[in-house]
Formats: structure tokens, C-alpha cells, sequence
């Protein structure tokens, strides 16, 4: 190794823009994105041919409780954003904390959406609409919790030592899924809890 070269040789694949793991995660989200919008796609399709909507005398949704959902999840980001600057510049710690707290906003968000079920006056079967509501808002919510496990991953990591300023491509990752998680999210928003109030 030549005077100049750090100590620890990193493969050109952890940090490089075409790195295979950045390319995987690229396609699974392309892949997720395309499922989103058929769900998007078949609650638009349901909707346009029935006589009422919401169905079955259901009210629109209250709006309080995912307001402030939609606050905390965007907010969720601020985090990674936070993390994945610090470890670029070799800040352990705002790597850690800054995940660690956008776990905790990801774990509200998933507590407050599930005593929103829990208070729901109608179930997935009842009609079209219930069960587009239940899949859709239920389908993003495993995304959130596999963002959770991706964040809970990279945490063990970040505590073993794992990441520095050279080698962050899991950081980087992780960061980016939850990004798309909170894109989703407002189309979500938009579209089964605002849509109802105003079309």
C-alpha cells in the first residue's frame, strides 16, 4: 500500500455510486412504487363507479389523528438526514442518535395508527372502500416497520463501530428507504383521508 492510502482498504463497491447494494434497494423501491400506484390506481377505479363514497353510510375520516401522523413521519426524516451528515464528516454520535430518534417518531407513528384501527366503526370487509382503506394504509404501515428493522440493523452496526466517514453505503440506505416510506405517505394522506372530504 502505497504512503498516502488509508490503513484500512475499503472494496471500491461500499462507497462508490454504483454500488450493488444501492442498485437493489433502487429496484426494490421502483418495484414498491409501481404496487403503491395500483392500489392508488384501484381506489380511484372503486371510486369513480360507486354512487357514494365513502360506502355503506361510513363517514369520511377524522383527519386530527393523521394529521399529526403525517407530521411526526415527515419529521422522522429530519433525523436521518442529520445522521447520514454526521457520519459522512465521521460523527459517531449524531449517526446514532439521529437514527435512534427516527426510530422513536417511526414507533409513534405505527402506535398511533394502530389505536386508529382499534376505534375504526367499520372492519375490512364491510365494502370496497373499507377494505382499499385497510390495505393501503395497512400496507404502508409494514413498509414503516420494515424501515424500523432497517433502522435497528444499522443502529447495531453503528454501535459495533461499523460505519465511518469512508464506509456509510448501510447508512445511506436505510435513510433512503425511510425517505420513500414518508414520499408514500402523503399520497397515502392525500388520498384515502383528504380525498373524501373534497371530491
Amino acid at each position: 500500500m502505497s504512503g498516502g492510502a488509508s490503513a484500512r482498504p475499503y472494496p471500491r463497491y461500499v462507497a462508490g455510486t454504483r454500488a450493488p447494494a444501492t442498485w437493489g434497494l433502487f429496484t426494490f423501491i421502483a418495484t414498491e412504487s409501481i404496487l403503491f400506484s395500483l392500489l392508488f390506481s384501484s381506489y380511484f377505479y372503486l371510486r369513480s363507479s360507486a354512487t357514494e363514497w365513502p360506502q355503506g353510510g361510513i363517514a369520511a375520516s377524522d383527519l386530527r389523528v393523521p394529521a399529526i401522523n403525517t407530521v411526526i413521519l415527515l419529521a422522522s426524516s429530519v433525523p436521518l438526514f442529520w445522521a447520514e451528515h454526521s457520519i459522512k464528516r465521521g460523527n459517531q454520535t449524531g449517526l446514532r442518535v439521529g437514527f435512534a430518534l427516527s426510530f422513536l417518531l417511526g414507533a409513534i407513528f405505527l402506535a398511533l395508527q394502530l389505536r386508529e384501527y382499534s376505534r375504526l366503526p367499520f372492519q375490512a370487509n364491510a365494502n370496497a372502500y373499507a377494505s382499499l382503506y385497510f390495505v393501503i394504509t395497512g400496507f404502508h404501515g409494514v413498509h414503516v416497520f420494515v424501515g424500523m428493522l432497517m433502522n435497528g440493523m444499522t443502529q447495531a452496526r453503528a454501535w459495533a463501530g461499523h460505519f465511518d466517514e469512508k464506509r456509510y453505503l448501510g447508512v445511506q440506505n436505510a435513510s433512503w428507504y425511510w425517505h420513500f416510506v414518508d414520499v408514500v405517505w402523503i399520497f397515502v394522506f392525500a388520498i384515502v383521508y383528504i380525498s373524501p372530504h373534497v371530491l
